[in-house]
């Protein structure tokens, strides 16, 4: 929200000697986000001047059209003497009022003005457009043309209000009423102890049986139309400066008199409005839930197809608008001339003009409303406004606002009707203890600052020990006892909370999941993998894209009542798709050679759903509190995935590089599970987006009974494709809590012998389908207890020496007794016995 201080000064009466900067320090101690203070004509200097065009002399031989002029700018100039300027516009004729730029001047930017020579021509100054002077777009994109009654010599500078300071708030959710002037001073008049001129207290008219029809068949979602009718509206009346100025200040480009007045009123008190052409509404306006597939054409001129939960306008036609979001380009206002010529300087072209308005003020679900907004991907001013919140009590106030500045500017006339539905509501009440804020803040404030501070923010207080607390119909945010504490802090000041550092108790640290979770992050990261943390929404059509089976587990999902994205509406079951994602991204950017991991959660929804409780903030919640809460939470275990593409090890004058391929995924696997001190088991398997040659199956045992917690590999040439990754992508995900469990909690030191080790190799013969993984469990089984450890040094497939199909498999078996040396015989027949159970359980041979 952009706050231009000249117009907050109209509702607050500031000290005169307060800045920009003042005010924005006061409204941060309040809790408001002012990002900026922008100084418009700070390094503006004059003289800048209106003056009337005289002659036009259109230039003749150049690229672009050039027209020589002379301008009477009164005395302003010294002389009296007509000024003679260059111009290249083409939107004014003889007898305008423009603004003139003397030499001397300089512009926004540090443009200094001098007379000079241009296209064989002296030109003394210019004739100023909206962009030169800084005032933002003003729909003509040309000169700036005054109304015909300004007077010449003016002092254009005051004239246009260009000098101002703006504030520019980020305003959070809860604080949708500070999307507007009103709501903006009532917060500087609190914090600067000042009284409120509230531009909503109006005589506003009651409703009477004259009004234009209106039928609201969802009171739910509309609760309260107001319709108004003005008529008589003057076609060639333009928006005053002082209007047009103000919208341009706050953001907004001025249109035509009867929209700059609804987007002013709605800057003003926070109430979108929306102005309907009476001649081309047909019948009784309606309020209604669309029907599945009807079409509406909106004002940026996009046909809609509507979903039966979407909010709607409609005339005995059908949809004439989105409710609270934008209007039907049917019932448009037409714009009201904005030059005297078009863009070419030809004849005028006025068009249709609207000279009836229906005006419309209303209040309608901010739910509804945001969904429609995703649902349509289309943000409007009136949609950012009815999604935070907007005060349904000023509905009437903003509609009789917006009459009196049609009937005041355009000419119109007020019709005697008006209408105004009203569904039946009770204002909001909450009871607090008057001691609260203070066990909040752990501040002593007392009864009477708890009262002032609740009245301040608008609400009705009653009560001693126990306070009645009415909510102010601005305020939907404020909801529970908490709401109304916070507001009390933050008026006494943040600031002014004491600092007290929490005593943890001697002896704890961190647990031992947040340690694994930090070794298996410096582990990776020693590796040469990046940290790459994703957002945990995902769409649905990402298991499609990995190709998981239809009655995959993973496909259950938490889905979230108010997403952030409507393509991403889901949590995640898996870190894949983030990761999978961020590879593309740096691959899409030039970063080939890429290794990403994560370790974040993942949600499984409980097959129980329960609603969860509010907890308290005023004590410690008990134990069944938390539980009770940790029960209405799906599942969220704690994975770790990883990676890779392109070079896995680069090539340079110490030799060739090695692509990444799905041993490194495999590698990745094993350096967490030794982070975890878990045995990983490693054998074949086939799951979801990995190529089913090339995936490995990961297993550990957990209270005597293995766990496959996750797989590593290549992943399909499929879901390759799907994604848009690099060729032989590789990736492994594995479920990091499961991990721990298998693991030591206590790490154990390696065990040194003082007695010499026995080393046997051994080539196998199998077939080709015989995973090395069975292989290697037969002969760790055969070889008893004296085998230390076993590796896999050798894969060779030949099919003249070996056979078809048949693969040798060689492996480095190391024997060692804890309390003596081996002889050769002991070690021999711990192989012999190894290989004879590998031949029994998987058909090897020792090759020849």
């Amino acid at each position: 929200m952009r706050v231009p201080l000249s117009w907050l000064r109209e509702y607050v009466d500031l000290p005169a000697t307060e800045t920009g900067r003042d005010v924005q320090a006061k409204l941060i101690a309040a809790g408001l986000e002012v990002e900026t203070v922008e100084h418009l004509g700070a390094d503006l200097k004059g003289p800048l001047v209106v003056g009337q065009v005289l002659t036009i002399e259109e230039l003749e031989g150049f690229k672009k059209p050039i027209r020589f002029c002379t301008v009477d700018v009164g005395r302003a100039n010294g002389t009296g003497e007509p000024q003679e300027v260059v111009c290249g516009a083409r939107n004014f004729a003889v007898g305008d009022k423009v603004v003139v730029v003397l030499p001397g001047a300089v512009l926004p930017g540090g443009f200094a003005i001098a007379a000079r020579k241009t296209y064989g021509k002296v030109s003394h100054g210019m004739i100023c457009s909206s962009d030169e002077l800084g005032m933002g777009d003003d729909g003509t994109k040309g000169i700036i043309v005054l109304p015909p009654e300004t007077e010449v010599g003016k002092d254009a500078v005051e004239l246009l209000e260009l000098v101002d300071e703006v504030l520019d708030i980020a305003v959070t959710p809860d604080r949708g009423y500070c999307l507007s002037m009103r709501g903006v001073a009532r917060e500087t008049a609190t914090a600067y102890g000042l009284p409120l001129r509230d531009p909503a207290l109006l005589d506003v008219p009651g409703p009477n049986a004259y009004g234009y029809p209106v039928e609201v068949s969802d009171p739910v979602g509309c609760d309260r139309f107001t319709a108004r009718t003005v008529t008589g509206l003057s076609p060639d009346t333009r928006s005053p400066i002082w209007l047009t100025r103000r919208l341009q200040k706050a953001g907004m480009r001025p249109v035509s008199l009867a929209v700059d007045i609804t987007n002013y009123v709605m800057l003003e008190l926070g109430q979108p409005l929306h102005a309907y052409d009476r001649s081309m509404v047909r019948g009784t306006i309606g309020v209604r839930r669309a029907e599945q597939g009807e079409k509406l054409t909106t004002l940026d001129g996009v046909q809609r197809t509507l979903d039966a939960e979407d909010l709607v306008i409609t005339d005995e036609r059908g949809p004439i608008g989105l409710a609270g979001v934008m209007g039907g380009a049917d019932t448009e206002i037409a714009d009201l001339p904005q030059s005297r010529t078009d863009s070419t300087g030809g004849t005028p072209t006025l068009g249709r003009a609207t000279s009836e308005v229906v005006v419309e003020a209303a209040h309608f679900d901010p739910v509804s409303v945001a969904r429609t907004a995703r649902r349509h991907k289309l943000s409007s001013e009136a949609s950012r406004r009815f999604e935070r919140g907007v005060d349904p009590q000023a509905a009437a106030a903003a509609a009789q606002r917006t009459v009196d500045l049609l009937v005041l500017l355009a000419g119109g006339t007020a019709e005697a009707g008006v209408t105004e539905f009203m569904a039946p509501s009770a204002p909001h009440t909450l009871t607090i203890p008057a001691d609260h804020p203070d066990k909040v803040a752990g501040v002593a404030y007392g009864r009477e600052t708890v009262v002032r501070r609740l009245q301040q923010v608008g609400c009705d207080v009653y009560g001693q020990d126990e306070l009645i607390v009415t909510v102010p119909s601005w305020r939907p945010d404020l909801t529970d006892p908490n709401d109304l504490a916070e507001e009390v802090i933050r008026l006494e000041g943040y600031e002014n909370l004491p600092v007290t550092l929490p005593r943890p108790p001697a002896g704890r640290g961190l647990t031992s999941r947040q340690r694994l979770h930090r070794r298996t992050g410096r582990a990776l990261a020693g590796a040469g993998y990046v940290e790459a943390p994703n957002y945990p929404f995902v769409g649905e059509q990402i298991f499609d894209q990995l190709g998981l089976d239809a009655d995959d587990p993973a496909r259950r999902v938490v889905k979230l009542t108010n997403p952030l994205n409507d393509e991403e509406p889901v949590l995640r079951t898996s870190l894949l798709p983030g990761l999978l994602g961020a590879l593309r991204r740096n691959d899409g950017r030039g970063s080939h050679d890429v290794a990403l991991f994560e370790t974040g959660l993942v949600f499984k929804p409980r097959e129980e759903q329960r609603a969860a409780v509010r907890l308290p903030v005023d004590r410690r919640p008990t134990d069944e509190e938390i539980a009770g809460l940790d029960a209405a939470l799906p599942d969220q275990p704690r994975h770790v995935a990883a990676v890779l593409a392109g070079a896995r090890e680069q090539a340079g004058w110490w030799g060739a590089g090695r692509p990444a391929d799905w041993a490194d995924a495999v590698e990745a696997a094993r350096t967490v599970a030794a982070e975890a001190g878990a045995e990983l088991v490693v054998r074949q398997g086939r799951y979801g987006p990995w190529h089913p040659g090339r995936c490995a199956e990961l297993a550990v045992t957990v209270d005597g009974t293995e766990r496959v917690i996750g797989h590593a590999g290549e992943l399909h040439p499929r879901v390759v494709k799907n994604l848009g990754l690099p060729a032989r992508t590789c990736a492994m995900e594995l479920d990091l809590d499961a991990l721990e469990q298998a693991g030591e909690s206590i790490p154990q030191a390696p065990g040194i012998s003082t007695f010499p080790v026995a080393t046997q190799d051994v080539a196998l013969v199998v077939d080709g389908s015989v995973p090395a993984a069975d292989v290697e469990a037969a002969l760790r089984e055969g070889a008893g207890e004296l085998l230390e450890s076993i590796r896999l040094f050798d894969v060779y497939e030949n099919a003249e020496q070996l056979g078809e199909g048949r693969k040798s498999l060689a492996y480095a078996l190391r024997f060692r007794a804890p309390d003596r040396t081996l002889t050769v015989d002991e070690a021999s027949a711990a192989r012999e016995s190894a290989v004879a159970l590998a031949g029994e359980r998987t058909g090897a041979t020792l090759r020849g």
